[in-house]
């Protein structure tokens, strides 16, 4: 079976330059899809599975980093960055390819000659989630570690502890905090509160969710690609993407 790619780039000229040097460098890969937003390179992701996903970092509607939060399948992801030094050593340090704007000939050689060894060896994709969440810091590193969440419930403001947080999950325009005393509603986003939270007791476990490890309970897999969190004063079970799943392989 011929090994597929997805692009995704809110430039179309980068895309099309991406195109036509794998064309040349990897001839039997098959690009099967393109996509001008982090929406669309989600939507190309799930229904394709394809071999490989070339993502801009930084793209409307869901940046390529909240992409790969998100992947369920084996899918192999390669950022397309401008990033500084700092987010490139963060690559380095786990060993995830990526290629810099703008993209070269030689660079792009070196990517596309790891990816196929690693494809035809049927390596294991990389655990990425520590990257994930260096990338989600890198530009505003917090002084110190949020204590306190000002959160609604109706038309009342409330000071919640963050230490009574459950959970958080993205819903639309707003952030749901789940507590054992209810549910409130916050305007910041999941990228705000990576960057704020304490990191030795928040995990994100996937695109849209942030949990308090002191919850966890137990996790449960079904299957070879599915996993659930069980979490302590929280009824539904939470589901953990693939790029977080082996955080909790011990458990």
């Amino acid at each position: 079976m011929k090994p597929t790619a997805i692009l995704a780039d809110d430039e179309p000229l980068l895309i099309a330059q991406l195109r036509d040097k794998l064309a040349v460098l990897w001839p039997t890969l098959q690009v099967v899809g393109e996509a001008a937003n982090g929406v669309e390179a989600a939507e190309l992701i799930a229904r394709l599975n394809p071999t490989v996903a070339f993502l801009d970092i930084k793209m409307p509607g869901l940046t390529g980093i909240e992409v790969a939060q998100g992947i369920e399948s084996e899918t192999r992801v390669v950022f397309v960055t401008a990033f500084d030094q700092y987010a490139v050593d963060a690559f380095e340090n786990e060993a995830l390819d990526y290629v810099l704007k703008p993209i070269t000939e030689a660079r792009l050689a070196q990517t596309v000659e790891r990816l196929q060894r690693a494809v035809q060896e049927q390596t294991p994709s990389p655990e990425i989630a520590k990257l994930l969440t260096q990338l989600m810091r890198a530009e505003a590193p917090p002084s110190a570690s949020l204590r306190w969440i000002r959160a609604s419930k109706g038309d009342t403001t409330y000071q919640v502890p963050v230490e009574e947080v459950i959970l958080f999950q993205s819903d639309d325009k707003y952030t749901v905090v789940h507590t054992a005393n209810g549910e409130y509603l916050i305007t910041k986003t999941l990228g705000e509160l990576v960057r704020a939270l304490d990191e030795q007791h928040f995990w994100q476990v996937h695109r849209g969710t942030i949990v308090n490890l002191r919850y966890v309970v137990s996790s449960k897999r079904e299957g070879e690609a599915k996993m659930f969190l069980n979490l302590r004063g929280h009824s539904r079970p939470v589901t953990v993407s693939r790029a977080y799943q082996h955080l909790f392989k011990h458990m």
